[in-house]
C-alpha cells in the first residue's frame, strides 16, 4: 500500500542539546486507522507536527504522501484537529466561518469559497450535528459544541488523511459515540487514513487497527490486542 506518512530516523529538539524525539521510524499506510498514545511530554504532538510538515526534523527525514512533509503537494487534503488547551475564547467567528477556514489552502489567510467548498462546509457541519447552529458565534457554544465545530473544520478539507490530537477534550459521552461512528464511516466506507492521538480512546477503541506508543522514541507499534490495559490508561502501559 502507498504510504500516507513516513518518518526515517527522525530526531527533534526545540533547542540545541534537547531531544523531544529520538530515532523515530514510522510508516503509516494509506487507509489505516492508527492510535498514537503515550505520557504527557512523551512527544506525541511533536511527532504529529513533524508528520504534517509543521515542524522539520533536526535529524532524519519526514515524508507526507511520498513527498517532503513540509512541502507536500497533497497537504490540501489533510484535515488536522490540533490539541486545544482552552475553549474558543472571544473570537466572534460563527460556526460556519470557523469551518470554512478548513477549505483554505495551507498558509492562506482568506479566499473566496466556490460551490464545492460551500458544499463541503455544509456537509461537515451536518456531520457533527451543528446545522441548526451554523450561524451561531463559536464563543456562545459550550466547550463540547465548540470542539464539534473544530472537528467539522478538519472534515471540511475533505481529507484523505485526518489527524486528530485529543479530539474528545470537553466532549460529552454521547458526542464521543457520534464522533466514533463518524470516524468509522470515514475510514471503512471512504478509505480515509486516520491518526488519532489521545490519552483515552473510548468508543474508537473498536475501530483502531494499530497502536503507536511514544516515549521520546517509539516503544511499541502493533496491534492493540498485544497491549493489555491499553484502553484503560494508554500512558501507563509498560512494554
Amino acid at each position: 500500500m502507498p504510504l500516507a506518512a513516513d518518518l526515517r530516523d527522525v530526531s527533534f529538539g526545540y533547542r540545541p542539546g534537547q531531544r523531544v524525539l529520538e530515532h523515530v521510524d514510522l510508516s503509516i499506510e494509506e487507509g489505516e486507522f492508527v492510535a498514537v498514545a503515550g505520557p504527557n511530554g512523551g512527544g506525541k504532538t511533536t511527532l504529529i507536527r513533524i508528520v504534517l510538515g509543521l515542524e522539520r526534523p533536526t535529524v532524519g527525514r519526514a515524508f507526507l504522501f511520498a513527498e517532503p512533509a513540509h512541502r507536500s503537494s497533497r497537504r490540501r487534503r489533510v484535515g488536522y484537529l490540533a490539541q486545544r488547551s482552552e475553549p474558543g475564547g472571544d473570537a466572534p467567528a460563527t460556526v460556519s466561518e470557523v469551518v470554512s477556514a478548513g477549505t483554505l489552502r495551507p498558509g492562506a489567510l482568506f479566499g473566496r469559497m466556490h460551490g464545492r467548498d460551500r458544499e463541503l462546509v455544509e456537509r461537515a457541519i451536518a456531520r457533527v450535528g451543528l446545522s441548526d447552529m451554523a450561524h451561531t458565534p463559536v464563543r456562545a457554544l459550550s466547550g463540547g459544541m465548540q470542539q464539534r465545530a473544530f472537528i467539522a473544520k478538519a472534515l471540511a478539507a475533505d481529507p484523505s488523511l485526518l489527524v486528530m490530537d485529543e479530539p474528545t477534550t470537553g466532549v460529552d459521552a454521547e458526542s464521543q459515540e457520534s464522533l466514533a461512528a463518524l470516524l468509522d464511516e470515514l475510514h471503512s466506507e471512504l478509505g480515509v487514513t486516520i491518526v488519532y492521538v489521545s490519552h483515552e480512546f473510548g468508543a474508537v477503541e473498536h475501530f483502531v487497527q494499530r497502536v503507536v506508543l511514544v516515549r521520546r522514541t517509539i516503544v511499541f507499534d502493533g496491534s492493540p490486542d498485544d497491549l493489555p490495559g491499553m484502553w484503560h490508561d494508554p500512558s501507563h502501559v509498560h512494554v
